[in-house]
């Protein structure tokens, strides 16, 4: 018995809400609005930046230095300014240092006295030919927020290194200025920290090395006068600090690649 053929009509309706079927099943495969986008894929250890060791700092019997920074830099609340950190290493180095601090400037803020570091630094005179620069800070930038600050940072950094050439390059991260750390100057801290290491240059951290504590608070800052910056006291503190924090980085053994640091016997 032959079974009649169904209308072209039918037939082609039926075709179409096969074809609908596939498609949307396909369609449900991929997409399911029920279920969470997936998360992006974690950053690889490959693309982490990748962190230089530093070489022992050598600096010579007399060092000349450039330290350029913020208020702290500058002697802020130390009775004279030239009682600041920056002007008492030059005795404790028994070298010379040169003094570039304006108050209230970071990578991104002006300061009260002047530009930004990057104009600054673009300032320099080149004939200064210092065997050592420490840069320093700065907690002014913590109100600027994240975008932009590792570029400018960058920016400022390739111009000290084309400026100086010769020079060794110690960063000297920010100091808390109050307790607890704020999370936007730890992350200057982590970002100064980070930058550095992927240049190979040293980094002092005050924070991560405890410089200023609960402790001792009162005896390095000037809360009232000088409206949280260190006292001349505090300043000839944080100026042994530096000096032994340099100290350690010129006795840092050398690693060649593929060793580890041997550690003498006790």
């Amino acid at each position: 018995m032959t079974v009649p053929s169904a209308p072209r009509t039918a037939r082609t309706f039926g075709l179409a809400a096969v074809v609908l079927a596939v498609v949307f099943l396909a369609v449900l495969g991929v997409w399911r609005p029920w279920t969470p986008l997936p998360a992006a894929a974690p950053v690889s250890a490959g693309e982490e930046p990748v962190v230089i060791a530093p070489a022992p700092l050598i600096l010579p019997e007399h060092p000349r230095v450039l330290v350029f920074g913020d208020s702290w830099t500058y002697g802020a609340a130390a009775t004279e300014p030239t009682l600041g950190y920056a002007y008492v290493l030059a005795q404790l180095l028994d070298g010379e240092t040169i003094v570039n601090g304006v108050r209230g400037s970071g990578y991104l803020k002006p300061g009260w006295d002047g530009p930004a570091f990057g104009e600054r630094i673009a300032a320099l005179d080149p004939a200064l030919n210092p065997d050592l620069v420490i840069i320093q800070g700065s907690i002014n930038d913590r109100a600027q927020g994240a975008a932009g600050y590792r570029e400018a940072v960058t920016a400022a950094w390739d111009a000290l290194a084309a400026l100086y050439p010769e020079a060794s390059i110690v960063v000297l991260g920010p100091a808390p200025h109050e307790l607890p750390v704020g999370a936007a100057t730890a992350r200057i801290d982590t970002d100064l920290g980070a930058l550095a290491g992927a240049r190979g240059w040293w980094y002092i951290s005050p924070i991560a090395e405890e410089w200023i504590t609960e402790q001792n608070y009162l005896d390095i800052i000037d809360v009232d006068f000088g409206r949280k910056h260190p006292s001349t006291d505090g300043h000839r503190y944080l100026a042994e600090k530096v000096t032994a924090a340099l100290t350690g980085l010129m006795e840092a053994p050398v690693t060649e690649a593929g060793e580890s640091e041997t550690t003498p016997e006790q």
